[in-house]
């Protein structure tokens, strides 16, 4: 089993190409990822496969000021949304897909398959 993301930016109707985020195991603290997203948005592997794949809590941040300032969006300071957590449990043996949808005043997600 696998565990996946992508980000698309509602603000410009396209995949947030370029955009850092970190996967974090909270049971320890543990940054098991950190990466860019890709011209689609999503990320070039796995997050979590095979071993790495565990039960448990974890949480992904991304970092949406950072993304909508390189798209030359004017922002506050500080900026509404700066980094946008997801925190989520990994309770059984299958795909997890988290995607996030943004722009600079709001976000949502979901369980994807």
């Amino acid at each position: 089993m696998k565990l996946t993301t992508h980000v698309l930016d509602t603000a410009h109707g396209r995949p947030a190409a370029g955009m850092a985020l970190t996967l974090t195991r909270l049971a320890d603290g543990a940054v098991l990822v950190r990466a860019r997203t890709n011209a689609d948005g999503r990320v070039d592997n796995a997050l979590l496969e095979g071993k790495s794949f565990q039960p448990g809590t974890y949480q992904l941040d991304f970092s949406v000021a950072d993304y909508f300032r390189g798209q030359g969006v004017a922002l506050s300071d500080p900026p509404f949304l700066d980094v946008v957590p997801i925190r989520f449990g990994i309770a059984d043996e299958r795909h997890y897909h988290v995607p996030l949808l943004v722009s600079p005043f709001s976000f949502s997600t979901y369980r994807g398959s």
